[in-house]
């Protein structure tokens, strides 16, 4: 089930609450496939839960117009099941052993059962996005295109001419920031909002989507699995190159490092295999500058999340999306 509401207005939660309902409804019916494999393997990551950040946002944006349009919620459910679409992907790239408390689909069925089930929790995204119309066909393209290539980048990595740091931003905006963009664009544009409130909450998600993001680096880091649903340090043991390890790289380039700052980029370098030489990394790392440094850059994208949505109405749909956006990287605080 989702979680709590993070946008601190009693009114706008009674109000989105029984739409959420719905929408994990919806979400059910739309994942339940004839075959059984099929079945089991799509309904995995639907019944682990989840926080449903994505629909949640379309339906705060929809309250900028008319958020009674049926439209809203199926654009919520498309939104929803593109993003578990991916996480079957994004597990099976990064080997991750844990979704959401529950072990990830590639390490119950294997990595070709995982890959395909995404591929068709996107075919379903698919089919219920073309209800919508050819122009929210065309933004689900766009978005679908952006996840992908932003994955390729961060599997290839910058080229020797790119700065490390410039690049990984630009793959949180596509992996991460997309998506969250389309969400909260779908709400305002099936809503019936104007072009002018369109467009600002589509510029508040692209940022939100990079803070939230950071955030997470930095939690791969500072939580246990059991609050953040993911193996600490899985992105370390990987070889993925998160905002940390991105700065502490940097400072050890510059020449401004101590020798423990060497060492212990020599040793995320290293062999992680061991339970013990990640736990010791990771311990590491929770104390270090860069991860603060990571954190703050998180609270800065989320301002300019908030600063995108300067310009709309002042009321509380406006204060909600700005509560949103905070309550996105409080939890890397």
């Amino acid at each position: 089930m989702a979680t709590a509401l993070p946008i601190g207005n009693a009114v706008l939660e009674a109000a989105i609450a029984p739409r959420l309902a719905v929408i994990e409804e919806r979400l059910r019916d739309a994942v339940a496939q004839s075959d059984r494999l099929a079945d089991d393997t799509s309904r995995h990551l639907v019944d682990a839960g989840g926080k449903r950040l994505r629909p949640m946002l379309t339906l705060l944006t929809a309250q900028l117009g008319d958020a009674s349009r049926p439209e809203v919620v199926d654009a919520a459910v498309v939104v929803e099941l593109t993003h578990l679409a991916t996480l079957y992907h994004d597990d099976v790239m990064d080997s991750a052993p844990t979704r959401r408390g529950a072990p990830s689909a590639h390490e119950v069925w294997g990595n070709s059962v995982a890959i395909l089930t995404g591929d068709l929790l996107f075919a379903r995204a698919s089919n219920v996005v073309a209800g919508l119309g050819p122009t929210a066909v065309r933004i689900q393209a766009e978005t679908f295109e952006r996840l992908c290539l932003g994955q390729l980048h961060e599997t290839v990595g910058p080229s020797p001419e790119e700065d490390p740091v410039r690049h990984y931003l630009q793959v949180l905006a596509d992996k991460t920031g997309s998506l969250i963009a389309t969400s909260a664009r779908f709400g305002a544009m099936f809503a019936g909002c104007d072009r002018a409130v369109v467009d600002q909450v589509r510029a508040y998600g692209e940022y939100a989507g990079v803070a939230f993001q950071l955030a997470d680096d930095v939690l791969d880091v500072r939580s246990d699995g059991a609050v953040s649903g993911k193996t600490p340090g899985t992105d370390l043991r990987e070889g993925v190159a998160t905002m940390p390890v991105l700065l502490l790289r940097r400072l050890v380039a510059a020449g401004d490092a101590q020798p423990e700052d060497v060492k212990l980029l020599a040793d995320i370098d290293g062999d992680l295999s061991s339970d013990a030489a990640l736990q010791s990394v990771v311990e590491r790392l929770r104390g270090h500058e860069v991860l603060t440094q990571t954190s703050d850059l998180a609270h800065q994208w989320s301002a300019r999340a908030v600063s995108a949505i300067a310009s709309l109405p002042a009321g509380p749909v406006r204060e909600a999306l700005e509560t949103f956006a905070e309550a996105l990287v409080a939890r890397a605080a």
